[in-house]
């Protein structure tokens, strides 16, 4: 039985070291691809494997197809967008995502980003606190919580929005609950932390019309996926509000209009880099590893995200 480990930016040399001790300890072999430039690698890596497990690599249909033996995919972080489910589920392969092993690199990702926001990039002018503002956070998974845990640090008034969190959850992490709307969200906090995954239902969500309602001085931060944001949109509430700033750790399609017509409200990080922390990196990858011996053995699939 063998287990792929795919990926174009590589895990940390101590994640790999304890990917492979947990698939050695379940005697099963482990396979390593990484830093491949060519899809073609990644087709013929996954011919006669059971499972793969992978960071940001792309798992599509053709993939899919040419691995005979597959039964698993584990996506090493939160987001999972980058698998087909649909091919995956016709397939009969489990997809799954780690939930919560990065959530702490990226909440503390979201306030260096909104200190920097808060200090005009550190340009040298006067810049506000955070103390006392209202945060708003936008999903109240794992990442939303330690986010709303380290704004109370801060001294943050931390309001969530979630139609899928219960209230109670909320409320005992002493936030406090936006049950009306998302609307009632953007019009109450001058600084939201986006944290809704890119679906259907969610791209391009954020756009022109809820972006106005928040209040003077607004800071918007995204350390979720470009995809959910209205790009014409949001340079069009840039244009007209010129107190308003946006920071993302991954640079919207249309950055260098925003070099062009926002120096000093924006900033972009060169790539994404939510979990690009050693801790995560290696809790990732060793829960995903877990994951894949539970699954291969004794078929749990706790965090299976397709049907």
């Amino acid at each position: 039985m063998k287990v792929l480990v795919a990926t174009e930016k590589p895990f940390a040399a101590i994640a790999v070291e304890g990917i492979k001790k947990e698939l050695d300890n379940a005697g099963i072999e482990m396979v390593l691809l990484e830093k491949y430039t060519d899809k073609k690698q990644l087709l013929d890596a996954v011919k006669d494997v059971e499972g793969i497990i992978i960071r940001s690599d792309i798992i599509d249909k053709e993939i899919l197809e040419e691995a005979k033996n597959l039964k698993i995919v584990v996506r090493a972080g939160a987001g999972y967008d980058n698998v087909d489910l649909e091919a995956a589920t016709a397939k009969g392969v489990c997809v799954m995502n780690t939930p919560g092993q990065n959530s702490n690199a990226v909440a503390e990702l979201v306030f260096g980003m909104a200190v920097m926001m808060a200090r005009n990039l550190y340009n040298g002018t006067s810049g506000t606190e955070l103390k006392g503002k209202k945060l708003g956070i936008h999903a109240f998974g794992q990442v939303g919580r330690n986010v709303a845990r380290i704004a109370k640090g801060f001294g943050m008034d931390v309001y969530a929005y979630d139609p899928y969190c219960p209230v109670s959850v909320m409320e005992e992490a002493g936030v406090i609950p936006v049950t009306e709307n998302v609307d009632k969200l953007y019009s109450s906090c001058q600084y939201i932390s986006l944290h809704i995954p890119a679906t259907s239902e969610t791209k391009k969500s954020i756009n022109y019309d809820l972006l106005k309602k928040m209040p003077k001085g607004a800071v918007l931060i995204n350390t979720a996926r470009k995809e959910v944001i209205d790009e014409d949109e949001l340079v069009k509430i840039m244009e007209d509000r010129s107190d308003f700033k946006y920071v993302a750790d991954i640079a919207p399609s249309n950055a260098a209009e925003f070099a062009e017509k926002f120096p000093g409200r924006y900033f972009f990080t060169p790539k994404k880099m939510g979990a690009q922390t050693a801790e995560a990196n290696i809790n990732a990858g060793i829960a995903a590893a877990k994951q894949s011996v539970g699954f291969l053995k004794e078929g749990i699939d706790k965090f299976r995200v397709n049907k």
